[in-house]
């Protein structure tokens, strides 16, 4: 198949949104060749009518795989976060994913406007700093050989978001150089790192989300949690097990498959 027969055979955004929505509901994964290899705006829209089908937007999450590198972000079905504590279990629940992250309340709205938002206004926004379980999920067929355009289609190969306890916000969180977590399947401790989140200055991803959701013309919403990408990596759980996510100076969370 030529390039030009490959752009032509992937899906219109409102037809993508509907086959992932579709594999959602009953377990039909879609082929990643018929989502966006290489455009990031037509992924963004896939996203948008993706929740435009599935309902309220409940929170962000945000990313880079290094410095310098931009960021990615995708909006999370309000009806994926839950409260910690809470139990995975169901057909919905197959690859069992899981991140150990840091992510933000925010206590006022950042709409859209057309002057970009700067730090002390971002910062100056978010109410509460909490631990998250990130809980990957697939959509995609060959999700481990998809372009990243795709997986950004699939809303970043999210599956759900477990809350911790929250705190109050401080200005030191925004950078997680020197944050150490721990991840715990059952008894065993299967992560423990200090400082190795992808992009540590988390500060700079929630700007570039604010200035980002605002150009996508909805903004960023008082109550929703934007969650900044992983501190531990990937781990795959098993069905049946007690995961424990440790950010030191935040309370425990418990989540179960």
């Amino acid at each position: 198949m030529t390039l030009a027969e490959a752009v032509a055979a992937q899906l219109a955004p409102a037809e993508a949104a509907q086959a992932l929505c579709r594999a959602r509901r009953d377990g039909r994964r879609v082929m990643s060749s018929l989502l966006p290899s290489h455009d990031r705006h037509a992924a963004y829209a896939i996203q948008d009518a993706t929740l435009a089908a599935l309902g309220a937007v409940g929170g962000w999450k945000v990313g880079a795989s290094a410095p310098g590198r931009e960021p990615v972000c995708a909006p999370l079905p309000a009806e994926g976060v839950v409260p910690g504590g809470a139990s995975l279990v169901g057909g919905a629940w197959h690859l069992r994913g899981v991140e150990a992250e840091l992510a933000f309340r925010l206590g006022t709205d950042l709409p859209p406007r057309a002057l970009p938002y700067t730090r002390d206004e971002v910062a100056g926004a978010i109410a509460e700093v909490l631990p998250v379980i990130e809980v990957a999920e697939t959509r995609l067929i060959d999700w481990l050989d998809a372009s990243p355009s795709a997986l950004l289609a699939d809303l970043l190969c999210h599956g759900g978001l477990v809350l911790g306890e929250p705190a109050p916000f401080e200005r030191a969180w925004l950078d997680l150089a020197q944050t150490e977590v721990v991840m715990h399947f059952d008894a065993q401790v299967v992560a423990h790192t200090v400082g190795e989140h992808t992009h540590p200055d988390v500060g700079a991803l929630l700007v570039w989300l604010a200035n980002e959701g605002a150009a996508r013309g909805e903004g960023l919403r008082a109550g929703q949690v934007v969650t900044t990408g992983s501190c531990t990596g990937m781990l795959f759980a098993s069905q049946g097990t007690a995961v424990r996510a440790e950010v030191k100076g935040l309370a425990p969370l418990h989540a179960r498959f």
